[in-house]
């Protein structure tokens, strides 16, 4: 099965490494990216939205022979979802890490702070304790090391969906700063910040408590958890 790991705000293709061998390990064929604008600290981020990382996905997927799994972490879950939308057809299965799938005219995250045309990664103390769980000194350091500017665009873009037949492809959520049964309530109760997800009727949820970033605290586990999604997907399709 060929998957296509899409990473988070702040990351490039290079932030699945703990996760894409094992994945290779049984017989699949990942796909790492790197998105638009997210090549270097010194990339150009002029004019790069959300769209834009779509369509990088979506070249992936169309240059891929046959059906394929899309994995979002964070911000990633907004892109793999437009995805769907876009090849509804082309998708066996969208998995959310630490994600959603994000519903029309929503926009990512509009409240980080922006320098030009860039949104750098923030300050430590700026996220939840959540956010943090297992995230120790080192890994810290790693992640600011490797950290690259989001494109302003993509932060602040707004979804544009088309075609309902997004709702067809089934979706695995793997929930790490809190428990499913709790996004399962959200679910139930209305949330508007869920509406997307509520629409979408063949939803797995897998639980990996850790924080936000399970590919750098988690990687082994988040891996079972994806091959997991991957393998139950295979068994539905035979």
């Amino acid at each position: 099965m060929d998957i296509i790991l899409v990473p988070g705000f702040w990351l490039d293709a290079s932030s699945w490494e703990g996760v894409a061998p094992a994945l290779e390990a049984a017989g699949h064929h990942p796909h790492p990216l790197t998105l638009p604008g997210k090549e270097s600290a010194d990339a150009n981020r002029a004019g790069i939205n959300l769209q834009d990382h779509i369509d990088a996905v979506v070249e992936v997927m169309d240059g891929l022979p046959g059906k394929v799994v899309l994995v979002g972490h964070s911000g990633g879950g907004a892109v793999i979802h437009g995805a769907v939308d876009a090849r509804p057809d082309k998708v066996e299965r969208a998995i959310y890490v630490d994600s959603g799938p994000l519903g029309e005219g929503g926009v990512i995250n509009d409240d980080l702070r922006v320098v030009g045309d860039d949104v750098p990664l923030p300050p430590w103390e700026d996220f939840d304790d959540a956010d943090l769980v297992d995230l120790d000194d080192g890994l810290r350091q790693a992640f600011r090391a490797r950290a690259v500017p989001e494109p302003r665009g993509v932060a602040r873009g707004r979804q544009q969906l088309h075609d309902e037949r997004r709702y067809n492809v089934p979706v695995t959520v793997i929930t790490c700063e809190f428990p499913s049964a709790m996004l399962q309530e959200w679910v139930a109760a209305g949330n508007p910040f869920v509406a997307e997800l509520a629409r979408i009727p063949d939803v797995e949820y897998i639980d990996l408590p850790t924080g936000h970033w399970p590919q750098f605290t988690k990687p082994s586990p988040l891996a079972t958890a994806i091959l997991a999604a991957v393998d139950r997907t295979e068994v539905d399709e035979a």
